[in-house]
């Protein structure tokens, strides 16, 4: 899979109650405003289920990420679609690896910026 300077990688997704409730258990994150429903029925989803957009689009690639930023700047509610857009900033070929940098932005279907941040690390080759 060829990665280049420049290239955006985008995924969008929805969250569901039960992706909320599976999140809580494993996490531990059971805020009630995870598990008790707004006065438009929707819950928060928590901010780390959130960033799993850029860690998805990451695992897809194969980074290993050495470093990771987050700026939660709005909440994410079920039903909510998210895009998440990551923009390769820098790559660097190497011997046994590759190096990445890529910042990442996610919006809402209102066009509302909800998370972003940037993550770096390493693909290691495998002869």
């Amino acid at each position: 899979m060829v990665i280049a300077v420049g290239e955006t990688i985008i995924f969008e997704r929805n969250f569901s109650k039960k992706d909320i409730e599976l999140f809580s258990q494993i996490s531990g994150d059971e805020g009630i405003h995870h598990l008790e429903p707004d006065e438009q029925g929707r819950l928060v989803v928590q901010g780390l289920l959130t960033a799993t957009l850029p860690t998805k689009i990451g695992g897809d690639h194969n980074v290993l990420a050495r470093h990771m930023n987050f700026e939660f700047l709005r909440p994410v509610y079920t039903g909510d679609t998210i895009r998440c857009e990551v923009t390769i900033s820098h790559f660097e070929q190497q011997e046994k690896r590759a190096r990445i940098t890529a910042p990442f932005s996610c919006t809402n279907q209102h066009g509302k910026e909800v998370l972003k941040g940037s993550f770096s690390g390493v693909i290691l080759r495998r002869d």
